[in-house]
């Protein structure tokens, strides 16, 4: 008796569409995303069982770590406008380059006098720079001018009050994050959020 011949068929598939939806969602994801800004003051936040969700607008974040204190608060224009107040403040002339500039930084560290220099130095280079710290001594107190400018920027721009925020490093020394607190209080900042790393419950 004759044997029946099954015929073959193609076990091969086609992966065009597939394809085609993966470089599309790649495609979307790509274009729809912000680059993370790179941190001015790494700090390693201490560990928290509760988290707050902080503001998304209106909010400037004091970073500690080091023995140095940086500033940066959220929104372009805010930046530029809170800059232009420390301009005038310091008699110093920022140009239009150095404002646009300021406003992609998300936290600076350097001292006002030496802030055109470092606003016009290549990308590159200053990503590398070592920043000092904003001073906070009696007889050079800007870490009180930035707040102070900021909290005027964010109300003539938006009519509306700054928040602020702490962000130290769990290793830094209390006096540091005192002198801070005790700046915010002088201006009658009272309420301000605490930057916390999540712990977990049973540690």
């Amino acid at each position: 008796m004759a044997k029946v011949k099954m015929s073959k068929k193609s076990m091969r598939v086609d992966m065009t569409a597939m394809c085609d939806v993966s470089f599309l969602l790649l495609t979307f994801f790509v274009l729809t995303s912000t680059a993370k800004l790179p941190e001015a003051l790494p700090v390693d936040t201490p560990a928290s069982t509760v988290q707050t969700k902080l503001p998304e607008t209106n909010l400037a974040t004091l970073t500690i770590g080091e023995h140095k204190v940086f500033f940066g608060v959220l929104g372009k224009e805010n930046r530029k406008e809170t800059l232009s107040q420390m301009g005038q403040k310091y008699n110093i002339d920022f140009t239009e380059k150095e404002k646009e500039e300021f406003s992609n930084l998300e936290g600076i560290g350097t001292p006002i006098t030496a802030l055109k220099q470092f606003l016009n130095l290549p990308h590159d280079v200053r990503n590398k720079a070592v920043q000092v710290g904003i001073p906070t001594d009696s007889l050079d107190n800007q870490l009180k001018d930035w707040v102070q400018s900021a909290r005027v920027a964010v109300r003539d721009l938006d009519n509306k009050v700054l928040d602020v925020a702490i962000k130290g490093d769990a290793k830094e020394e209390y006096p540091t994050i005192k002198k801070v607190i005790d700046i915010l209080q002088d201006q009658k900042v009272n309420r301000f959020f605490l930057v916390t790393g999540l712990r977990n419950e049973d540690f």
